[in-house]
């Protein structure tokens, strides 16, 4: 059957009711006790006339699943590539679906749930367009606006919730499956409704649906954001949160700073030149109200995660998402930051690598890689950071990302303190601490690609290159004989890697891990090993199997 007689079957016969009532009276008592169906909100529903179901997409059983809230047929739409095969086009067509071509405004698709709802008919319309997941609920196209005022029918927002996980492969797995429906919601009819019209009507419908989303307890979408910690980045992540459309709290460290950043709404000693934006509102870090927050940044110093998680980490509620900045290690163990954060927070944790610098990635946009276990929160932060026009890479690999980014580091300041003998010395020096470092990540289960692209190379590059690098310009001051202790106060910035060399050596040596240039490093940042006896160092033969290992 071609599409032209699936339209027209749906529009005068609807569905076989023999095989609808048939396979309908097999898998409704089979979702009672397979997925354990709970259906919510069902007295909402009109018991007769036409009405529009407007719900989220998750898996194919959801049209199956929402049919079980009505005792009449329920009608929608399905993408054209369904109906391909002949035999599985028909069945379809029969339980009630007919083909949409999506993304091609297919108007034969929109005639034919207006019929069927001009006969008192229901229809089910997913207003995102496509099945989302995971993470919280996508963004609805206005065909579902422009129906109910076409139509005149009463619109019922319905979540969903638990298909997406009862199917792996074709294994069919028992899972909890949740419905609720909200009150209808009612609009005048009109003829040929304008897009703006069909648009403002969507944005009314969708708030409910997602209302009962969350109600079942969908992850929410971000609205508000707190970042603690404002200095370059922690200002630049707060200026882009906001032109992504979220409400944004800077925690500042002291209350005089939060009132001159309000005053002047610009950080002048950090990020000058880059005004904060009206949704930036600076406040004491101590005094973030972080119970309200969807998303909580910590753009802070890996050695300042112990004393920010201990105050405000229990006042970060369950339901919000954790970004961690740093890019270093945590004293006194030398932990990754994401496992020292999400071992004190109750949230979901995600962490930040990749070439963004603060004043650039505003100016210029950046790639950034999004590593984090937990694939709906890291969709969700990814769609957030895109509409503030970063370049996102999402990646599991939380450990290689973390890794990668103390590798850079550390290669950055070995490059800058072996550059004055000469830029062979320098590349050497770089080379060698990175493949050291990339031996443990590895080791850690770290993936190569890791290394090898945008959170280890790639930032790496951006690093040296960067006008304003601290680690490299701390790598020039270490050079010049300035001891490690001074030089977080002529930089006026924390510079990661000179607090992530000596945990980093600490930990190599405890994984007894050969790294002659990490430790060489160590010493030279530790006042033991003078400028010229580390760059000595760098140039003395090798091992054959460590300058393998290094090539």
């Amino acid at each position: 059957m071609d599409s032209a007689q699936l339209h027209a079957r749906a529009r005068r016969h609807g569905v076989n009711p023999i095989v609808y009532w048939i396979v309908r009276g097999v898998l409704q008592p089979f979702f009672h006790l397979y997925f354990r169906l709970s259906r919510v909100g069902r007295e909402h529903i009109p018991g007769d006339g036409p009405v529009i179901f407007a719900a989220n997409h998750r898996s194919f059983l959801d049209p199956f699943v929402i049919g079980t809230l009505v005792r009449r047929p329920l009608y929608y739409v399905a993408k054209k590539e369904l109906f391909v095969r002949r035999w599985q086009g028909w069945v379809l067509n029969a339980l009630g679906a007919f083909p949409v071509d999506r993304g091609a405004g297919d108007e034969e698709a929109f005639d034919t749930a207006r019929e069927v709802l001009a006969r008192g008919d229901c229809v089910l319309i997913f207003p995102e367009g496509t099945r989302v997941r995971p993470g919280s609920l996508g963004q609805p196209r206005r065909g579902v606006g422009r129906l109910a005022l076409d139509s005149g029918a009463p619109v019922v927002p319905v979540a969903v919730m638990g298909t997406e996980a009862v199917r792996r492969g074709w294994r069919i797995r028992p899972h909890r499956v949740r419905i609720r429906c909200g009150r209808p919601l009612r609009f005048p009819r009109v003829e040929r409704p304008s897009p703006a019209l069909a648009g403002a009507v969507t944005e009314r419908i969708w708030p409910c649906v997602m209302l009962q989303w969350e109600w079942l307890g969908g992850l929410p979408p971000l609205r508000r954001a707190a970042v603690v910690g404002a200095g370059s980045w922690g200002t630049a992540l707060a200026c882009a949160l906001a032109r992504a459309g979220l409400q944004v709290d800077l925690g500042c460290r002291t209350a005089e700073q939060a009132a001159q950043l309000q005053w002047e709404r610009e950080n002048a000693r950090y990020l000058p030149g880059v005004p904060l934006p009206d949704a930036v509102r600076p406040v004491r870090a101590s005094e973030l109200r972080l119970g309200g927050q969807d998303l909580v940044c910590l753009a802070v110093p890996s050695r300042a995660l112990p004393a920010v998680t201990a105050a405000l980490g229990p006042r970060i509620p369950a339901r919000a998402g954790v970004l961690v900045g740093a890019k270093g290690l945590v004293p006194p163990l030398g932990t990754l930051p994401s496992a020292y954060v999400a071992e004190r927070v109750h949230g979901r944790v995600a962490t930040l690598g990749g070439p963004a610098h603060a004043a650039d990635a505003l100016e210029h946009g950046a790639s950034v890689v999004l590593a984090s276990p937990d694939g709906a929160f890291a969709r969700q932060l990814a769609d957030a950071l895109r509409a503030a026009e970063f370049d996102v890479h999402r990646s599991s690999d939380v450990t290689g990302v973390e890794l990668a980014a103390c590798a850079k580091n550390a290669a950055a300041l070995a490059a800058a303190a072996a550059a004055p003998a000469g830029p062979n010395l320098a590349g050497a020096a770089a080379g060698q601490v990175f493949a050291e470092l990339q031996d443990y990540a590895r080791r850690c289960g770290a993936r190569p690609e890791t290394f090898a692209g945008l959170a280890g190379a790639g930032d790496l590059v951006a690093t040296v290159m960067a006008e304003g690098s601290r680690n490299r310009r701390a790598g020039e001051l270490l050079a010049a004989g300035l001891p490690a202790a001074d030089v977080g106060a002529v930089l006026g910035q924390t510079a990661e890697a000179v607090d992530a060399v000596p945990l980093l050596a600490d930990v190599l040596h405890r994984a007894e891990v050969d790294a002659p240039a990490v430790d060489a490093l160590a010493g030279l940042i530790a006042g033991a090993l003078p400028p010229e006896r580390w760059c000595a160092s760098i140039a003395a033969p090798r091992h054959p199997r460590a300058r393998v290992r290094a090539a």
